[in-house]
């Protein structure tokens, strides 16, 4: 009997502890599950306001911060007189204003993803980007048969990067630093030579068969060779790009600093100003705004030149590749002050 009640004392007290131990669990259980509930719910709405945040300072940061931006609405004005009245003078003369700071943005937009890429790639977006304007542009034009356009646009934009952007850069420079000697790659200007007498005889060779009629095969020959030339300067365009991007660091380092002559002109680390998915996407709205843009520009350019009674030559050569080289205008002057002429040359030959 003993032994019995013994054991019946022994099965209550564990069933007890059972029980009590069961009801501290589901108590725990129910305890916790609304705080974990809260804290995620808390969390989630600090991580979509930090979002938030961040898209707005990555908006007040592309579209705020130069006052060149004040022109971006010129776009959406060009569209709207599209709509409305149809003036071709006044769209293409809004067109035009509202490329400059889309081009502006669109270089600083490609320096930013060259934080993350490294330079390599960095100096393969700068030169594929840096004239993507002046090729959208040029698709256009060739898209409606504009063929004159594009060449005297190309014409153009070589005349206004060697001599206009070139000679502003070193005349700023030498007022600003008028006591010393600024200092340039030897290397890298014999390179450039080379490749701007490539470019004049790929584009004098075809013209002399064409104006002095000696071609072999009438119309044969002048296309024979034009292409021909453009094959040779894809294939001299590449070896330039693998000269830039394998010798990179010394060709955006300058001479001084590498002497380490000129200490005090050395500049603090860059660092990017937005996120590495924030540079692509906001490159890739830019590049797309940049492309409706230049549609309507170049449907207006003829009707422009009538209304305004402007050349068409004088807008291809002289207004096309400003609109399109704006940055590098800017790019280079502000490296010539800085008495980083190696850059400024960089930013208005490449």
């Amino acid at each position: 009997m003993g032994s019995l009640e013994g054991r019946a004392v022994l099965q209550l007290e564990d069933e007890n502890l059972v029980d009590s131990k069961h009801n501290d669990r589901r108590t725990s259980s129910m305890d916790a599950t609304p705080q974990i509930s809260v804290f995620d719910t808390d969390t989630d709405g600090v991580s979509c306001k930090c979002m938030w945040n961040s898209i707005l300072r990555q908006m007040h940061i592309v579209l705020f911060s130069k006052k060149l931006n004040l022109l971006i609405p010129c776009g959406p004005l060009a569209m709207l007189v599209d709509t409305l009245t149809d003036h071709h003078g006044w769209i293409f003369f809004l067109s035009l204003l509202g490329i400059i700071p889309l081009a502006e943005r669109l270089g600083w937009a490609t320096e930013q993803l060259a934080f993350y890429t490294g330079p390599t790639v960095g100096g393969l977006l700068n030169a594929t980007f840096g004239n993507a304007t002046e090729l959208i542009i040029s698709m256009y034009a060739l898209r409606r048969g504009m063929i004159r356009v594009v060449q005297q646009s190309l014409l153009g934009s070589i005349l206004s990067n060697t001599l206009l952007v070139l000679g502003c850069a070193f005349f700023a420079g030498g007022i600003v630093h008028s006591t010393k000697d600024q200092l340039f790659d030897k290397g890298n200007a014999v390179m450039n030579s080379g490749l701007l007498l490539m470019a004049v005889m790929g584009l004098l060779f075809p013209a002399v068969l064409h104006f002095t009629h000696t071609e072999l095969h009438f119309g044969k020959s002048e296309l024979a060779l034009s292409r021909f030339s453009s094959c040779v300067m894809l294939v001299a365009y590449g070896a330039y790009l693998f000269y830039q991007l394998t010798s990179q660091n010394s060709l955006y380092m300058p001479l001084a600093e590498e002497e380490g002559e000129n200490d005090e002109s050395l500049e603090e680390e860059e660092a990017p100003e937005i996120s590495k998915w924030g540079s692509i996407i906001w490159l890739s709205i830019l590049t797309l705004w940049i492309a409706v843009l230049s549609e309507y520009l170049v449907n207006a350019i003829e009707g422009a030149s009538v209304a305004m009674s402007i050349p068409v030559a004088f807008i291809s050569v002289i207004l096309l590749p400003i609109v399109g080289n704006a940055a590098e205008h800017a790019g280079a002057v502000m490296f010539a002050v800085k008495d980083k002429l190696v850059r400024s040359s960089i930013f208005s030959l490449y």
